[in-house]
């Protein structure tokens, strides 16, 4: 199994990227705020107005080390690329069968039962572990439903439909989260998805991390020969990695959501880190960010069973080993795509 690099996340407006051999620099004015050898990094991910020298993308080309740029509230606006890896012939097919809807639809079902089953797991956690707090008949209204929408998903013949149950089960847990937290409610009050901007603070939080796991999904795409531009289940549109948010679905309740609910719940987070722009757009501001960041970081250091592969990972290389189980099925080595499941 591959090993888990580590991700550079630069957070300050006031930082510059610049290159010092096989060193990368994070620069504050005149001062040196960080040096870390090139081969400790798998990525580095840039949010709000940082910069970066010519030399230093040219390292990070030269090198395979994924760089990203992002607004401030985390929308992607750039990606630095080196050469295309991977097999030619593993593109070929993925492309021709994201050319045909009937082929597409086996992919699409896996990702979208691994997000629903995952989605319904974190609402039948919490019952588990809360369930003598009060009585929670939405979450279970919710689970019953979610379970309802999985057996759907197994008989649907047709993209469109799929992506009709989908949006049916992420407006019924969506629509519950704010069940699930339990401190602080009158700061993190949760009434549905909101994107573009996030217009609460845990859709700040929600929107931040989703595009952290989005980076690592792409990378992990790129690294087993795959492009995450092409995808089987979200449309493709200019600029959008549409495979790294097919793969995000089953991972994102697992990931992101348990993270954000777990941070809430914990009082790691408190009304001070968010800033309410003039359009009603809820952003973090840098100390919180950073916060965010290091828990990431922390959890993906953590490690777990994987339950197709049957041995233990650090959870930050789950979106590696689904894109590799994804690869693998495209080969034609496995028979369906496995998607990751929560125990």
């Amino acid at each position: 199994m591959r090993k888990l690099l580590n991700v550079l996340y630069v957070t300050s407006p006031d930082a510059y990227l610049a290159k010092d051999g096989e060193n990368v620099l994070v620069l504050v004015g005149e001062e040196t705020k960080l040096r870390i050898p090139v081969h400790n990094l798998e990525g580095i991910v840039c949010f709000g107005y940082t910069g970066a020298s010519p030399a230093l993308m040219h390292l990070c080309v030269e090198r395979n080390v994924g760089l990203s740029f992002h607004s401030e509230s985390g929308r992607f606006l750039a990606r630095a690329t080196g050469k295309v890896s991977g097999n030619v012939l593993l593109r070929r097919k993925q492309y021709r069968i994201a050319d045909s809807q009937e082929e597409s639809l086996q992919f699409a079902k896996g990702f979208v039962f691994g997000k629903i089953f995952n989605c319904r797991c974190v609402l039948q956690r919490f019952l588990r572990d809360h369930g003598d707090k009060g009585v929670f008949q939405d979450v279970q209204d919710s689970v019953r439903f979610l379970s309802l929408q999985l057996q759907k998903v197994v008989n649907c013949q047709n993209v469109d439909i799929l992506r009709g149950i989908e949006g049916e089960s992420a407006r019924s847990y969506y629509g519950v989260i704010d069940n699930l937290v339990l401190e602080e409610k009158e700061v993190f009050r949760f009434s549905g998805r909101s994107r573009r901007p996030p217009l609460d603070p845990i859709n700040a939080i929600l929107s931040f991390l989703y595009t952290l796991l989005a980076h690592d999904c792409s990378s992990a795409l790129e690294t087993v020969g795959l492009d995450p531009q092409v995808g089987f289940l979200h449309r493709e549109r200019p600029g959008r990695p549409s495979l790294a948010l097919d793969l995000m679905e089953e991972l994102r309740p697992y990931l992101v959501d348990r993270l954000t609910l777990s941070l809430i719940n914990n009082r790691q987070v408190d009304a001070k880190g968010f800033i309410t722009k003039e359009s009603g757009g809820v952003i973090m501001n840098e100390e919180m960010r950073k916060m965010i960041i290091t828990s990431w970081q922390k959890r993906k250091q953590e490690e777990i069973m994987h339950p197709f592969l049957g041995e233990k990972i650090a959870i930050g290389l789950i979106p590696y080993a689904q894109a590799m189980l994804l690869a693998r099925h495209l080969r034609g080595d496995l028979d369906a795509y496995p998607p990751f499941l929560m125990k």
